[in-house]
């Protein structure tokens, strides 16, 4: 599954304004919950439950919350740009403006964890973060994201 496939333009939030981490989880829950009709509090009980093993907060102001969700049916990625970094306890210390949520099924396993690799390292790249904090537009963000997967490949 491409990046594409994996999260698509109606996945993507480029203006959100949220005050705390707990806030944004909300707030993504029910963007997530309207976009794959799924409960939101479902989504937010999960990601919650996923932060309090440990910040998914990795640093350079990045956010992968993520988690395993008995009925869904595949893998599903979510991109949000804040308007203002929040505190997210990550690894860093520094705060959170661009998140890549994941959902995946229950039993994802392996892929699962290839989507975590993939949102990794797509916004572990400076330019490419530079890129989608520069750019507000749905359309934009996403050739960014694409752009960055294709070159990856090649390389």
């Amino acid at each position: 599954m491409d990046i594409k496939e994996l999260i698509g333009l109606e996945r993507i939030s480029p203006n959100l304004k949220v005050a705390s981490k707990k806030q944004l989880l909300q707030e993504i829950s029910e963007f997530a919950g309207k976009t794959v009709d799924f409960p939101a509090h479902n989504i937010f009980d999960i990601l919650n439950q996923r932060e309090k093993l440990g910040t998914t907060g990795m640093g350079y102001g990045i956010a992968i919350p993520h988690g395993k969700f008995k009925g869904l049916k595949k893998t599903v990625g979510f991109f949000i740009r804040l308007i203002q970094p929040v505190n997210f306890d990550s690894i860093d210390g520094e705060p959170v403006d661009l998140i890549f949520m994941l959902m995946a099924p229950e039993n994802a396993g392996a892929d699962h964890l290839k989507s975590l690799a993939r949102a990794s390292r797509l916004l572990r790249d400076a330019t490419i973060r530079e890129k989608l904090r520069g750019s507000d537009n749905k359309d934009a963000l996403l050739a960014v994201m694409v752009a960055s997967e294709k070159k990856q490949k090649i390389a």
